[in-house]
């Protein structure tokens, strides 16, 4: 029995090739129009690079191998227990070529890339669009020999691909920071270039070559991530909540929702309005206003608010809950009053005379079900819940949301 050649693991080294991918990405981070960065939500920009540029372990599919066989002529003339009396030139005989497919899943690449651990004795097939097809060339017909030879080398395969896959994943898991770590470091560079501009004192002139769009290159996927679109009109900074004092805010709040638990007569009758009262004393009370005693006021019907040149930076709903359709009403109402990114805000929903831990599982899934919702996040919170949100016309808009659920006395 002969096979035909084909060395798997043996064309280049897998360390570089995931060396070359993290530079490729690095590259395509700093090719990005620089207002177009500015302009793109980070976690989004995150999502696609980590997309692209990590690499998937190959599965093989060993449920759906297949085999075929054929006629074929074999070259004997240099096997030595064969008597032959010129080797110089071929002798055919009529034997038998079994192949068998092994469909897979992930990148080919890596069927190339040696891993840092190895052995001498490489395993042979070929590698051929979603398969690898293992042949062997055989003049009897020694079933037990041939299955014997094709299980060795499919169990050599997948304990190069163990070894392949210890790598990939370490490499996958770090491609988010490494990402994002670049891209606040471009960021930092960007915001920093326009300061130093702005200190000069004159107009900035505008590159005649400059950038409109930014067009992500084709990639080696079949589905291919695109970039996330933003424009690329001046980035203009705009105030911010720091998430410290954000946190803090919260943390007056649950305190204030503690004291109308334990107090249930005083709030008895207390309506939304009413009760946002209390919240904002309590707010006023840690906080201090530049242009007045208060840092903290309400505008409209119910909401609690901070704002900062003519914006809000943090805004709170008090709404009791009546059921899924207020629920909405009442993030979209948030949404309104938000237009930049940055902005903090938190929904605090008084619950009376419903069954609490009904409330709680509905909160994320109405969350998830509306049009603006990106990801949820962590939050250590048993009646608590936290969510990214886009702002109604641009993606890239960002806004944190958290939803606060308080029982209140009936």
């Amino acid at each position: 029995m002969t096979y035909i050649v084909h060395l798997l693991f043996s064309n280049c080294e897998l360390r570089q090739v995931l060396q070359q991918q993290e530079t490729n990405m690095f590259k395509e981070i700093d090719e990005i129009e620089g207002n177009q960065l500015l302009n793109t939500s980070v976690e989004d920009l995150c999502d696609y690079f980590e997309q692209k540029y990590k690499l998937e372990t190959p599965k093989l599919r060993e449920n759906e191998i297949i085999v075929e066989q054929r006629e074929i002529d074999i070259d004997i003339s240099q096997d030595p227990y064969r008597h032959i009396l010129d080797r110089s030139r071929p002798f055919y005989i009529k034997g038998t070529e079994i192949r068998f497919f092994v469909p897979y899943d992930g990148d080919e690449i890596l069927f190339h890339c040696r891993p840092s651990r190895f052995t001498l004795n490489l395993p042979q097939a070929q590698v051929d669009q979603g398969q690898l097809i293992i042949s062997f060339r055989l003049t009897d017909h020694d079933a037990a020999r041939i299955k014997d030879e094709f299980n060795k080398t499919l169990s050599q395969i997948k304990e190069y691909l163990n070894w392949i896959n210890e790598e990939v994943s370490r490499f996958n898991n770090s491609l988010r920071d490494k990402a994002r770590q670049k891209i606040d470091f471009r960021r930092q560079k960007l915001l920093k270039d326009q300061g130093l501009v702005e200190s000069l004192g004159f107009p900035l002139r505008k590159r005649p070559d400059a950038i409109e769009t930014y067009v992500a290159p084709i990639v080696r996927r079949k589905i291919t991530p695109r970039l996330p679109s933003a424009n690329t009109a001046p980035f203009v900074p705009e105030p911010t909540l720091d998430l410290n004092a954000y946190e803090h805010i919260l943390t007056v709040i649950c305190n204030m929702a503690k004291v109308i638990e334990r107090s249930p007569q005083a709030f008895k009758q207390m309506q939304e309005e009413n009760l946002r009262q209390h919240f904002l004393v309590q707010l006023n009370g840690q906080y201090e206003g530049q242009a007045t005693g208060e840092t903290f006021n309400f505008q409209g019907k119910t909401d609690i608010l901070i704002r900062v040149n003519g914006r809000n930076i943090f805004i709170a709903e008090c709404k009791f809950w009546k059921g899924p359709k207020c629920f909405k009403e009442a993030i979209d109402q948030l949404l309104s009053y938000t237009s930049w990114r940055d902005t903090k805000t938190a929904l605090l929903i008084f619950n009376r005379n419903k069954q609490l831990s009904n409330v709680l599982e509905q909160i994320p899934r109405l969350i998830k079900d509306h049009p603006n919702y990106k990801r949820q996040l962590e939050y250590a919170s048993e009646t608590g819940f936290r969510f990214i949100l886009h702002h109604r016309d641009d993606t890239n808009r960002e806004l944190i949301l958290t939803v606060l659920v308080f029982e209140v006395p009936r």
